[in-house]
């Protein structure tokens, strides 16, 4: 199992008990976000040399962002900083660097959202670093309590709750999983009404049964019976 990560200053307050809001983002909603960055970018008269996806978040945005600009060169890097549920790494780091040349290009790093704001300020410091024209960054979220903000984003976030979107759903909801049973074994419906009381999420079973059958396998989980009913807890 993935070691439990130390939460920001700025998300603390809203992780403290495993218990917050969140928000499942749909693919029309990323392609309708996306189309509306491009727009505010084009407007601005900044056409980039290079785009920089950041990984993982902002693969599908930064692919997305170059189609609506009718824009061919796009490159990415990877920056660690969350793993999965909301935890947090100690701090973010550079895992993959940008894999180009950047020198005297103007550059345009493209991520999903700005929570604490670390990912996108480390990914300036290096970008800049490499001598290029200039740096702009977009986002199609921007969480207004980020201590970064981007030169553009599709839509301001005035109250913090963690995003779900498409490309880390099934890991995110896994990782909440694991939350949920921590202190104990639970059966399916008491997991599904967790996932309401805490998160927020009207999930169907099925997909909750998809997730505790994989982590299972994985050997994170162990189901046993009680009582005729099916149990999940964490595997010690």
């Amino acid at each position: 199992m993935q070691e439990r990560k130390i939460q920001s200053q700025q998300s603390r307050h809203q992780t403290e008990n495993d218990s917050f809001r969140c928000e499942l983002i749909s693919f029309d909603e990323v392609l309708r976000l996306s189309r509306t960055l491009a727009r505010k970018i084009k407007a601005s008269g900044y056409m980039p040399d290079l785009i920089v996806a950041i990984g993982r978040g902002g693969y599908v945005p930064g692919r997305l962002v170059s189609d609506f600009l009718i824009f061919n060169d796009l490159t990415s890097m990877k920056i660690e900083h969350y793993s999965r549920a909301a935890d947090m790494r100690e701090e973010a780091r550079i895992k993959f660097p940008i894999p180009v040349d950047i020198t005297g290009k103007k550059v345009l790093i493209v991520d999903d959202i700005t929570d604490t704001g670390e990912t996108l300020n480390l990914a300036v410091g290096y970008a800049l670093s490499l001598n290029p024209a200039s740096v702009r960054t977009a986002v199609l979220q921007h969480k207004v309590c980020s201590g970064f903000t981007p030169d553009f984003y599709a839509q301001k976030i005035l109250k913090w709750r963690w995003i779900i979107y498409p490309w880390a759903r099934y890991e995110d909801l896994a990782g909440f999983t694991e939350k949920i049973i921590q202190n104990g074994a639970l059966d399916i419906s008491q997991i599904k009404v967790e996932f309401k009381h805490r998160y927020g999420l009207n999930l169907k079973e099925t997909e909750i049964l998809e997730i505790l059958d994989d982590l299972t396998e994985r050997g994170e989980l162990e189901s046993t019976e009680q009582d005729k009913r099916k149990l999940w807890s964490i595997k010690r």
